[in-house]
């Protein structure tokens, strides 16, 4: 049964997003927005150590839990729809996921769109992860990411494929946007009840801003186009009313359909990445740690194998 924390916050939501829609703010003053927005809402746990770093040549901060439990680091893509976002903005939700996973999360600042659109992001993500491979050799590396992050993360485990590099341990997937085409159902049919996407506007200008003059449908922009097969396992949490349902569901159809193991769950009533309100509410703790004990347990394999 949804919480009446949750009902209550997803109001509060909704009417705050809309708010600040109607401001019209241009790019850089979003950003700023909501960075502030973020560092009022969201609650960080004060036992988890953050400290500013570079890895690969791109920044970003580590989340370090008090008691980390054996070899394994997590890479973190955050949401923002490829134009927004930032270590700020999802420091909260990174810094939960470290705790919950009981291992180092590093939060990574990817450039954005449309100063840098694609591949830039991808760039990064890819410099990253084989920077922390360089560093930590031996270690299994798993990959979360939210919204855009996680469709990001998809696409960077193709492009490791792709290269045949070590694959990630696991994905950790919170409502991933996977087709920035915006060919699915609910793209329309889940907007009325979308806080962050009540028209698809937003998603359309960001979604061209990332591709510049690539296609859409390009595989490792929307990852949904993209071959789906020797992936490592997946596990993706969305939400009831988010426009982005579909971009999961059929995500994980693909996956398997494959040959690439993947589980989704859908969480009622629940809107686009609501995990962010972590120490609000019970749903988005309740999501949090099953991501975060699924990464621990494909990072315990991984150092079994």
């Amino acid at each position: 049964m949804q919480s009446l924390k949750s009902r209550v916050l997803y109001h509060v939501v909704k009417y705050q997003l809309a708010k600040l829609g109607q401001r019209q703010l241009a790019l850089p003053e979003y950003r700023l927005a909501r960075d502030a927005a973020a560092q009022r809402m969201f609650k960080i746990p004060t036992d988890v150590g953050i400290n500013v770093a570079e890895v690969g040549g791109c920044p970003g901060e580590w989340m370090r839990p008090p008691q980390p439990h054996g070899p394994g680091l997590i890479l973190y893509l955050h949401g923002g729809a490829y134009t927004g976002g930032s270590c700020i903005t999802h420091r909260a939700v990174a810094a939960r996921l470290a705790l919950a996973a009981r291992h180092s999360v590093f939060n990574l600042a990817y450039r954005l769109a449309p100063e840098h659109p694609f591949p830039a992001a991808l760039d990064d993500a890819l410099a990253t992860y084989h920077g922390l491979r360089a560093t930590h050799p031996v270690t299994p590396i798993a990959l979360g990411g939210d919204s855009a992050g996680g469709g990001l993360a998809l696409a960077l485990a193709v492009r490791l494929r792709e290269q045949g590099a070590e694959p990630p341990a696991a994905l950790a997937l919170m409502s991933p946007w996977t087709d920035l085409a915006l060919r699915h159902r609910t793209h329309i049919s889940k907007a009325a009840v979308d806080p962050y996407f009540p028209t698809s506007e937003r998603l359309r200008v960001a979604a061209r801003h990332y591709a510049s003059n690539a296609e859409l449908t390009h595989p490792l922009i929307s990852p949904h186009y993209a071959e789906l097969h020797a992936l490592p396992p997946a596990l993706i949490h969305v939400g009831e009313h988010e426009a982005l349902l579909d971009d999961s569901l059929l995500l994980a159809k693909r996956l398997d359909a494959q040959g690439s193991q993947a589980s989704v769950k859908v969480f009622p009533g629940m809107w686009h990445v609501w995990q962010m309100l972590g120490g609000w509410m019970p749903e988005a703790d309740r999501s949090v740690q099953e991501l975060g004990e699924f990464l621990a347990r494909r990072l315990a394999a991984s150092v079994a194998s």
